[in-house]
């Protein structure tokens, strides 16, 4: 059994890094001022400019498609390379998404007709539109079976009305892949249909937003007798509930990666400060409370990173069906990493609190982790649901 990465992985790896180190790390100041004074506005963290300059460096450098379909432009190094780069851009704070976002890229290439390939997921790939999933609703966040927004047939047309909330990206994005219960009878079960809704559509008014804690500012969405016709129905009408749950794996193991990056990052910072810092005459590297929050930090970084990286295995092996792998890396990802920032702020002290350092930016971000793509509680009680039911998988 191989556990190691192939040269091109490590390879491309050492590439990220050094563009974290020489575009990112000197935009951490600006990122945190920028947070800070928006207060409840839903300005972009990143100036348009600094945004578009960096990503012209990520695409110049070949960090654009990592795992899109080449007929469309991409490189399709699949899901692990996709993960280790995402790990090494999140040793930064910069809020930076490499196009095009995996998550949707998923569900579009899995989903699309060929007419729909051409005008969304072609374009989606080249990073020339960008997309959102409209899903919760206020009676249904983490149980996306609960849903009750409605699309119905009439006079030809589909007609959606409804409300959505916790909507990320939706003012900046071309369209939305909006799911509606087409069949309230079966709902999950045959009953659920995904559909494209452009920007712009008549009936489809964004009224609010929620300001949140760390770079997050996600908004609600109406649909008012929206009138779609037939060739904007995602996959077959009834069938989203599938694709949708593998669509949510992708985000989940995602922000794994991200969180095995924040973690690394919050452990070389406390690394470096145990070394420097004195206190009472002696180094803190030769405290023995720090030398075991060092100690447990980089085992719980390693096994959370074995989990993540065994969960981007399987899918580029093929597996279809790796909700229960995406909820345990979601878990220990983002729980590991709640920890190592905790234990990276209380050794740096009053340092670590402060807007000089990234430690407290890290930890709101991580705290809106545990919560996104449902929170750990729900993920848990999946889990074990599948287990009551059919007892432990074989190890594979």
């Amino acid at each position: 059994m191989d556990f190691s990465l192939g040269e091109d992985i490590r390879m491309t790896r050492s590439m990220v890094r050094r563009f974290v180190r020489d575009e990112l790390f000197p935009l951490e100041p600006l990122v945190i001022r920028r947070e800070s004074e928006r207060g409840m506005s839903d300005d972009p963290i990143l100036p348009k400019e600094v945004e578009d300059r960096i990503q012209a460096k990520a695409r110049e450098l070949g960090l654009w498609g990592i795992d899109a379909p080449e007929e469309f432009g991409g490189q399709n190094l699949g899901a692990l390379m996709k993960c280790v780069v995402v790990e090494e851009m999140k040793h930064s704070i910069v809020p930076l998404v490499l196009p095009p976002d995996s998550p949707n890229l998923y569900y579009l290439k899995q989903q699309c007709s060929p007419d729909q390939a051409r005008r969304y997921l072609d374009p989606y790939v080249k990073g020339e539109k960008k997309s959102c999933l409209a899903l919760s609703e206020p009676g249904a966040g983490s149980d996306a079976s609960a849903i009750e927004m409605r699309a119905v047939q009439r006079d030809g047309k589909w007609v959606l009305n409804g409300q959505k909330i916790w909507i990320s990206n939706a003012r900046r994005a071309d369209f939305m892949i909006v799911i509606a219960v087409t069949d309230p009878a079966k709902k999950a079960r045959g009953g659920m249909t995904a559909f494209l809704v452009d920007k712009g559509t008549p009936g489809v008014t964004i009224p609010s937003s929620y300001p949140m804690i760390g770079e997050y500012h996600p908004y609600a969405v109406n649909f008012d007798d929206v009138e779609l016709d037939g060739g904007q129905v995602l996959g077959e009408v009834g069938q989203a509930f599938v694709p949708l749950s593998n669509r949510l794996g992708i985000r989940r193991m995602e922000i794994a990666a991200r969180s095995l990056g924040l973690a690394a990052r919050a452990i070389d910072m406390m690394i470096e400060q145990a070394k420097a810092r004195r206190t009472f005459g002696a180094a803190l590297a030769d405290r023995q409370t720090v030398q075991n929050w060092i100690s447990d930090s980089w085992q719980e970084l390693e096994m959370a990173r074995l989990i993540t990286y065994r969960l981007a295995w399987r899918i580029d092996t093929g597996e279809t069906d790796v909700r229960r792998e995406a909820a345990m890396a979601k878990i220990q990802a983002t729980e590991m990493a709640t920890r190592v920032v905790d234990r990276a702020i209380q050794l740096h002290g009053g340092m670590g609190l402060s807007k000089e350092l990234p430690l407290e930016y890290m930890s709101r971000i991580l705290r809106v982790f545990r919560i996104v793509e449902g929170p750990s509680e729900i993920h848990r009680w999946t889990i074990a649901r599948d287990l009551l039911k059919s007892g432990q998988p074989e190890p594979v």
